[in-house]
């Protein structure tokens, strides 16, 4: 069965307090999503945002978002008033995510609530749950908190995880890595109502896992033989992606590269622990960079700029043998996007993911154009007017070359006057990919303004939020009767969610 769906991120919501959170907000978007007659809410990571905001640069890939806690939540419990919650500014444009107040006003409401805490059995029972991870976030919170900068950047000791310094921090910082538990309690919490909420509604789940971690992150702290470091643990070599037509000196990722050789000796254990736990909260998980998985580009530390990286071979099908073997085969989307070799495409084929297509690359004047939905050879695929990482359908409509407009316009069959958001995402919908899916920027015909982010633009990014009212009863019922013209349904999650 044919589906589709709305990528809108959590932080995108109205809310009250600066930013969307797992409140009142979503569960209305699940409300409107099911008037609309959509099957499928796909969000951004969840996990703690980090340099330059961004949820694929975060502190841990197993922790969850603290700003996404829904602060009424904790009024309700008594943790919080709601007096306080108001006295706090968090910020004055309702468009806008301004994290420079949000960041320090949210934290400093989660800690009074930590203060009023008396944590009971359920609390332990969900520390002892997550203790393969939890206890090295929260002292990595907290050291970090304390110091003020990354752990590459502390005393010897702690930077080289001795274990006398370890144990002494820990003891000191007791109070402090007690919070960062609560707060990823209170997430798990919160994040489980919200899912529960939208599978009984018949909504799914699409989540994200970004191929790389953050070299700012517990995760490269407490498990540094995983990745690609030398004895001082410092990079030898980071990720990225080399010079082409858009970017002549490439683009520095900077991230750090997974040692494969050693993952593969324990069976790829830290990859399914990761894969398993965003499953658990996901009912279909989009992997970000697929072709990194079959050859990876990489750069020397050190280099400012990506024109020396050279192709380094990754794990292959292996990993995702392991994988599906663990963790029952979940459901995922493969990030294919870009220029592709016939092994990334032999790869794509032997794990039998979909791959995905986006509209606004289709529409270059050539008629091979493999994103046209003409020259689609196969249903198992994700159609999206556009991703989080491209212009809304309007900016770029109105942004690209004059070739490009007038293409598409005879290809979209666009009528002067028509807005071509509607016509974008009426051709996506009608595409015989399994799913599609439209950014809520698209539904609202909103320019560039409001898009989500600008790949190597490390400011201003993840900012977008959408107003009150805007996702309104007559805009579901518009989604509705087109997703019902174009023969898309909802039973596939169905299907999915009586099996779960």
């Amino acid at each position: 069965m044919r589906s589709s769906g709305i990528l809108m991120h959590i932080t995108s919501l109205p809310s009250p307090y600066g930013i969307g959170s797992l409140g009142r907000a979503a569960y209305e978007f699940v409300d409107f999503l099911e008037q609309a007659g959509q099957g499928w809410w796909q969000v951004l990571p969840i996990t703690p945002a980090g340099a330059g905001n961004s949820p694929y640069s975060s502190y841990s890939v197993f922790a969850g978002n603290p700003l996404l806690i829904d602060l009424e939540a904790l009024v309700e419990q008594g943790l919080l008033t709601r007096e306080e919650c108001g006295a706090v500014d968090f910020g004055g444009d309702p468009r806008r995510v301004d994290y420079d107040k949000v960041i320090p006003g949210k934290l400093a409401l989660l800690k009074r609530a930590w203060s009023r805490l008396s944590p009971g059995e359920e609390f332990a029972a969900f520390e002892r749950e997550h203790a393969d991870w939890l206890p090295d976030y929260a002292l990595y919170m907290a050291l970090r908190d304390r110091f003020g900068v990354p752990w590459y950047n502390w005393e010897e000791p702690l930077r080289m995880r001795e274990t006398k310094a370890v144990a002494a921090w820990a003891g000191k910082l007791r109070d402090e890595t007690g919070f960062w538990s609560f707060v990823q309690y209170e997430f798990d919490r919160q994040w489980k109502a919200l899912k529960q909420y939208a599978n009984r509604h018949g909504v799914g789940i699409v989540g994200d896992i970004p191929i790389y971690v953050s070299m700012d992150s517990a995760d490269v702290w407490a498990s540094p033989e995983l990745f690609e470091l030398d004895e001082r643990r410092r990079p030898v070599a980071v990720a990225g992606v080399p010079p082409d037509y858009f970017s002549p000196t490439g683009q520095l990722w900077g991230n750090p590269l997974y040692n494969w050789a050693r993952m593969k000796r324990d069976g790829y254990a830290w990859w399914i622990r990761r894969v398993r736990r965003t499953a658990s909260q996901c009912d279909i998980t989009r992997i970000d960079h697929f072709r990194g998985f079959d050859e990876y580009y990489a750069v020397p530390y050190g280099d400012e700029t990506a024109e020396n990286g050279v192709w380094q071979k990754g794990p292959g099908v292996g990993l995702f043998d392991a994988i599906n073997s663990a963790c029952g085969s979940p459901r995922v989307i493969a990030e294919d996007l870009g220029l592709l070799t016939p092994t990334v495409e032999q790869l794509l084929r032997d794990t039998g993911y979909p791959g995905m297509k986006v509209l606004e690359f289709a529409f270059d004047s050539n008629w091979r154009n493999p994103y046209l939905p003409f020259n689609y050879t196969t249903d198992n695929l994700v159609v999206y007017t556009g991703t989080h990482d491209n212009d809304t359908a309007c900016g770029w409509y109105a942004a690209c070359g004059s070739a490009t407009r007038r293409f598409a316009r005879k290809y979209l069959r666009l009528r002067r006057g028509e807005p071509v958001h509607w016509k974008l995402i009426e051709c996506a919908w009608s595409t015989r990919a399994s799913l599609a899916v439209a950014q809520m920027q698209d539904f609202l015909g909103l320019g560039s303004e409001a898009r989500m982010n600008t790949p190597s633009v490390a400011e201003g990014c993840w900012s977008w939020r959408a107003l009150s009212g805007e996702c309104s009863p007559q805009l579901a019922a518009r989604i509705r009767a087109l997703t019902a013209r174009h023969g898309r349904g909802r039973e596939s999650f169905a299907r999915t969610a009586a099996a779960q």
